[in-house]
């Protein structure tokens, strides 16, 4: 049998068109549904067997939540939809004059497979804006991987510290900089400060937690420059009143690993979070279609490619702009929004722009406190707080996943305990074990 008989995606005698999904998250995963009762067969492509509830990934970094709780395997989300098929797979190339879909033989056990459309919705990755050694040294956050390595990072430098005889050092080991002042670099520059103030405050007896010095850099003038103007300045009191420091109009010209340097001025700090920026993902690299500074695909107003109206892009590697011409932010609404305009066209809908409805917009600073922004709605404090929460639950994908989330805030909440405290093994030291050989002394 050849590779390609032997592929159960390309079947001859099935004569449905054929939606292929590369990409298992917001925007992918809302174009499926609107498919689960069209007449099409509908693939999903996806380099992980899960779908990641990214807004919430802040809190497995900072140990309020287990990674299990804010993700939920492809293949359970869509088990009903009997149109629909998940495979794991790294794809390689994309051919959309030949309608072919290239992808690593690792994956699967053929190398092409065909579609009649295709919808690409493949997210975003850190943007290091033209310095990717500083890679090296500082910590995105995009996927479990990177929240379980901010966590290991974190919570070893107390470790380190609470050992470290040297004064200088412990100091730059309780020293974290927070680069990035969107609602990603705020959480986790709150987060850090309620973990040394209260959840370690009494775990540790050569340090003291709450002389933990945590740094929060933004370039432009305001940190949380998409939120009105006195949310942004509520915000930042918050913050200072948890003991960050925040540092505006501020730009990052190195990063090592001992610290960072602000032009002339260097921070001493074994700890460097980043949050500066994300980028498309570099899939968009395969393709020879218009694309904007950052990478995002620029398409045509059905969110479809020019030219090739068989062919889709939704969620963070789009280039789209609201009525306003302004461009639309990489966050879970609007790939949710572009996903569900995409299923609609493709189960058999008129051909229609994509006009972006803003709900509003939400960051949460620690506890009880957050901002929100509805229209004319503005709140803060505790209210902004709830309404964080809710909406959060809400779009938490499992009524499993719901319930762990609801009771673990519950639990932090009243006891300010960290359940998820783990310090786990970095991948090159899970090489390094994995290659060296057990001594005589050791079990086989």
């Amino acid at each position: 049998m050849t590779p390609d008989a032997a592929n159960p995606i390309k079947d001859p005698h099935d004569a449905r068109p054929h939606v292929l999904i590369i990409g298992g998250g917001f925007g992918g995963l809302a174009v499926a549904r609107e498919l689960k009762a069209a007449p099409v067969r509908v693939t999903i492509l996806d380099r992980t067997n899960h779908h990641l509830f990214q807004p919430l990934l802040y809190q497995v970094a900072m140990a309020g939540l287990s990674p299990a709780d804010i993700a939920a395997p492809i293949r359970a989300v869509v088990r009903r939809q009997k149109n629909t098929s998940v495979y794991l797979a790294e794809v390689t190339g994309i051919d959309i004059d030949r309608k072919i879909v290239e992808v690593a033989p690792s994956g699967l056990r053929y190398t092409e497979i065909p579609y009649d459309h295709l919808v690409l919705a493949v997210g975003a990755e850190t943007h290091w804006f033209g310095n990717e050694s500083w890679a090296d040294h500082a910590l995105g956050l995009k996927t479990i991987d990177d929240a379980l390595e901010v966590r290991r990072r974190v919570f070893t430098a107390f470790e380190s510290a609470e050992r470290e005889r040297d004064t200088d050092r412990r100091r730059e080991l309780m020293t974290f900089v927070v680069v990035g002042g969107g609602p990603t670099g705020v959480e986790l520059a709150g987060a850090l400060s309620e973990i040394s103030r209260f959840v370690l405050a009494r775990d540790f007896r050569e340090i003291e937690p709450k002389l933990t010095r945590i740094i929060l850099i933004e370039g432009l003038d305001r940190i949380l420059g998409s939120f009105d103007g006195s949310l942004s300045e509520h915000a930042r009191r918050k913050l200072e009143k948890l003991g960050v420091e925040v540092r505006t109009e501020a730009r990052v010209t190195s990063i090592d690993a001992r610290g960072v340097e602000l032009g002339d001025e260097r921070i001493e700090a074994r700890t460097v979070l980043w949050a500066a920026g994300v980028r498309a993902s570099p899939l968009t690299e395969l393709l020879d279609v218009p694309k904007d500074r950052g990478g995002r695909l620029k398409v045509v107003e059905d969110l479809s490619f020019p030219g090739h109206p068989e062919v889709f892009a939704v969620g963070d590697m789009v280039y789209a702009e609201d009525a306003r011409g302004r461009p639309l932010p990489g966050v879970a609404p609007v790939a949710m929004q572009q996903g569900k305009h995409v299923g609609r066209i493709l189960a058999g809908g008129a051909r229609q722009p994509f006009r972006y409805r803003d709900k509003g917009n939400m960051a949460t600073i620690g506890r009880s406190a957050a901002i929100a922004e509805m229209g004319s709605l503005k709140l803060t404090g505790f209210p902004a707080w709830l309404a964080w929460l809710f909406v959060h639950l809400i779009f938490l994908i499992g009524f499993r996943n719901r319930a762990a989330v609801l009771l673990d805030w519950i639990w932090n909440y009243f006891t300010y305990g960290r359940g998820a405290r783990l310090i786990t093994q970095s991948p090159a030291e899970r090489m390094r074990r994995g290659k060296s050989k057990p001594s005589d002394g050791e079990s086989k």
